[in-house]
């Protein structure tokens, strides 16, 4: 047996006993799982000895993640370079953005005017023809590795694309296809599931299942009528969708991004969320990870608050998912830019800060989605504030409608009987930058500055928090909404595309210029995003709490690691506000200005922040 087939003998005998028992209980089928492991092997000796490499290395050192250089983007390739061959063409840019992980938005292979956005996957083995080959994808993901720079894709697990092999041959009658996905002769079981099961786009996509009129037969749509739910009681399904996972992750893929990952298991007379079955499903897919590829990371789409997503991570000696995101936190950001008041995401990030140091999660303030306004409820309704007034105040607020706002974007799925809706736009957008141009603003224009500004703490603060920051492609350059979308029949119907739009290569050309809005923006981006990679206190291992201020406009987060220390305070109001904090352990300097300072009674420009680092004794850095 040579080193390699040891190395995978190893990691199988660690892992067997447990993971036939989980797959045996689940399924019953012992010839089924002998399939399952005869795969496992051939994708191991199908990987590449570079990926190989990397995994022992990786295994080496379980937490590589978890430092203080993870800078994540994301961007769909076709508005980032046109294709695979042109992010390649763009990786020195990236370099430049301080970026070593991307998340490459849905490339696999989907038909134009039913792919949400690429979600509903025709072929998972197929590139997009538009945006390159496997050949392609594989050579950008090992020029990626020669940069240390990793790479992110979707895994859509929860359904197939209508257009699918699977989805065409059970649309045919094949039974073994059919049993792939979930069919009923009539609503009498459909009306069951709709009875527990909630909506997820209740004004595009009303209910969970589909007629189709040539089958004569519903078959179950959680999201639009052109995704097919897939059965995972079928053990074919899991198997399969296994093979692709490994497959893909052979092409060097670093992070599996599991999309939807609480949908996956259906049962009657549930809400066919979160339920167990589905951490019996994630819990085998890391362990046949770990068996064939360790070094790939699961990153679970779970949208939920942070003390709920928890059960995601597993537990220490059966690990689940190695990140999630942190979605509420988001979503408070934003609601504490609406109403200037800190005290909902002090709350949040106190619950994050919380829980356990092992758990990663992923911090953001745009992404390629919506934002739901799923807010703590109960602590606002201690305040007098109700959901559905606070709803329609934070969407007139982002809309530029109400509160004083400067933000400008639209509504997505506005449901006119509850008065439900979500929000779409950039960030910059979000923070005034197109209101302020769109009126003529030149740069030093107190709007403009005032937008720019806001911007760049928005971002600050996100540095701050516990877990890995990822950037949307184009925020480092204060991309706008882009209106276009409305123009293009296959997107007009769906809002999110406002904050899609294309990279704006001639405002990257500007970067190095701070008298244009790409340049400043950038500029004090790249400061931070160096500060972060330079400090240890920025670690995910780092302890970190909020500090009450006193004001209820102006957050201060702490962090501190191996005898360092720094504090973050974030104004979030256009009013200069005074922080009364009072940390009397000695001296700290400003890392911006590297302006000595005192941490007691801080005085903080509208919109502005610091980060203060203490000192020690003599003046130089804390040791």
């Amino acid at each position: 047996m040579d080193n390699n087939w040891k190395v995978f003998e190893e990691r199988f005998c660690r892992h067997l006993d447990e993971l036939k028992w989980l797959y045996i209980e689940l399924y019953g089928n012992e010839a089924m799982f002998d399939e399952l492991c005869d795969s496992m092997r051939r994708f191991y000796e199908e990987r590449n000895e570079e990926l190989k490499i990397s995994d022992l290395e990786r295994e080496a050192q379980p937490d590589w993640y978890k430092k203080n250089d993870m800078l994540g983007m994301m961007f769909y390739i076709d508005n980032f370079a046109g294709n695979m061959k042109g992010v390649r063409g763009k990786l020195d840019y990236l370099e430049k953005c301080n970026v070593n992980y991307i998340h490459l938005m849905p490339f696999l292979d989907t038909v134009e005017g039913r792919s949400d956005g690429g979600y509903a996957v025709a072929d998972f083995r197929k590139v997009q023809e538009k945006l390159g080959t496997m050949e392609d994808l594989e050579k950008l993901t090992a020029a990626c590795h020669e940069k240390q720079i990793n790479v992110c894709m979707d895994f859509v697990m929860n359904h197939t694309s209508e257009d699918h092999e699977w989805a065409k041959k059970a649309r045919q009658g094949d039974e073994a296809y059919k049993s792939r996905y979930f069919f009923f002769d009539d609503f009498t079981v459909p009306g069951i599931y709709e009875s527990t099961v909630p909506q997820v786009f209740p004004t595009t996509a009303p209910g969970n299942f589909t007629w189709l009129p040539d089958v004569g037969q519903y078959v179950m749509t959680t999201f639009y009528p052109y995704q097919w739910d897939l059965n995972y009681k079928n053990p074919r399904v899991f198997n399969e969708m296994m093979y692709n996972f490994l497959y893909l992750a052979n092409k060097g893929i670093d992070i599996m991004r599991i999309d939807a990952v609480p949908y996956i298991w259906k049962e009657l007379y549930t809400p066919c969320r979160n339920l167990p079955r589905v951490h019996t499903i994630v819990r085998m897919m890391r362990i046949i990870s770990e068996i064939v590829c360790p070094g790939i990371l699961l990153l679970g789409e779970v949208v939920m608050e942070p003390e709920k997503v928890v059960p995601y991570f597993g537990t220490v000696e059966k690990p689940e998912c190695h990140m999630l995101y942190n979605v509420t936190t988001m979503a408070t950001t934003w609601h504490t830019v609406a109403t200037r008041d800190v005290r909902l995401l002090k709350r949040q990030l106190d619950i994050v800060n919380g829980l356990p140091k092992a758990y990663v999660f992923l911090n953001y303030l745009r992404c390629h989605d919506d934002i739901g306004w799923g807010l703590d409820y109960g602590t606002l309704m201690q305040e007098g504030i109700g959901e559905v007034s606070h709803k329609q105040y934070l969407n007139d607020y982002f809309q530029g409608y109400a509160g004083a706002s400067n933000s400008r974007g639209e509504l997505y799925n506005n449901d006119p009987l509850t008065k439900d809706a979500r929000f779409c736009g950039t960030t910059a957008s979000m923070c005034g930058i197109e209101k302020a141009l769109s009126e003529g603003a030149q740069m030093g224009a107190p709007d403009l500055e005032q937008a720019i500004r806001m911007d760049v703490m928005l971002h600050a603060y996100m540095f701050m928090q516990s877990g890995i920051p990822v950037i949307y492609g184009g925020d480092e350059i204060g991309r706008l909404n882009d209106y276009s979308y409305k123009e293009n029949p296959n997107k007009a119907e769906d809002s999110r595309y406002i904050h899609r739009g294309a990279m704006d290569w001639k405002a990257v050309s500007q970067i190095d210029d701070e008298t244009t809005v790409a340049g400043k923006l950038f500029s004090q981006l790249d400061r931070l995003e160096k500060i972060r990679k330079n400090e240890k206190v920025f670690m995910a291992e780092a302890d970190t709490w909020t500090i009450e201020t006193w004001d209820q406009s102006v957050l201060c987060i702490g962090r501190y690691y191996e005898g360092e220390k720094i504090l973050g305070l974030f104004n979030f109001s256009e009013y200069d506000k005074t922080a009364w904090i009072n940390e009397t352990d000695g001296m700290y300097v400003d890392m911006i200005s590297d302006r000595p300072m005192k941490a007691s009674g801080v005085n903080i420009p509208a919109y502005g922040f610091y980060y203060l680092k203490k000192q020690d004794v003599l003046g130089g850095d804390q040791v």
